[in-house]
């Protein structure tokens, strides 16, 4: 293992065991290299890593700052923050939080394959016959866009958001919520967030998706 990917797997590790909390900012370069006796192009490489992950986020003139990854992290699949201990609002928050945060890592990594499996997906909720068939694949498209990111801490993470819309409590709330035209603005919805990401928009994806989800949210929970 080389010095820089050494760096990268303690950071993460710290990252992941909270010295940084989400939107902390981390030690500068010159102080990475000092702490850790590397060199700082080893630093730049280890944090450059990390970005591509998730795990940080780089502003120009500001520094380097831990992302939602980090708060996320402690909602993982076997934890004691499980499906089945996970509520409706509770969910939605997270993916508030979440959702519009990985869209950068989809427009970056996503290939034709995955442009192509989400149209699939809208193409199938539009044609579902019932509320479970559309629930479904409304799942399997923000499942798909989690998957476009090509992390599979992400990934991960989706798995549990799935977990929970497959309890009783959310599909509940989505059944007295969902009338016809509810459905048809959650399709057009969808579509502009696809369509953004195929356009590499990310500007435009990221907004398109929080207005999706404040607009679920207000159905589900009046909120």
């Amino acid at each position: 293992m080389d010095a820089a990917t050494a760096l990268q797997e303690s950071l993460r590790e710290k990252l992941r065991g909270g010295r940084w909390r989400s939107g902390e900012r981390l030690p500068t370069e010159r102080e990475l290299a000092e702490s850790f006796g590397v060199s700082r192009t080893t630093v730049r490489k280890a944090l450059l890593g990390l970005k591509q992950q998730g795990w940080i986020a780089q502003t120009v003139g500001s520094g380097t700052f831990a992302t939602d990854l980090v708060r996320m992290d402690k909602v993982l699949p076997g934890s004691p923050e499980s499906s089945q201990h996970t509520s409706p609002a509770e969910l939605m928050e997270a993916r508030l939080a979440w959702e519009p945060a990985i869209i950068d890592l989809v427009v970056r990594n996503a290939n034709a394959a995955d442009f192509h499996r989400l149209l699939a997906c809208c193409e199938e909720a539009e044609a579902a016959t019932s509320l479970a068939a559309f629930e479904h694949w409304d799942g399997e498209l923000h499942q798909a866009i989690a998957d476009a990111a090509h992390n599979s801490f992400v990934s991960r993470v989706f798995d549990l958001m799935k977990a929970v819309r497959a309890q009783g409590d959310w599909g509940q709330l989505k059944k007295r919520s969902l009338t016809p035209e509810r459905r048809l603005a959650y399709q057009a919805e969808h579509r502009a967030i696809v369509h953004a990401l195929c356009d590499r928009d990310a500007a435009g994806a990221r907004e398109t998706t929080l207005a999706h989800l404040m607009h679920v949210r207000r159905n589900l929970l009046g909120s």
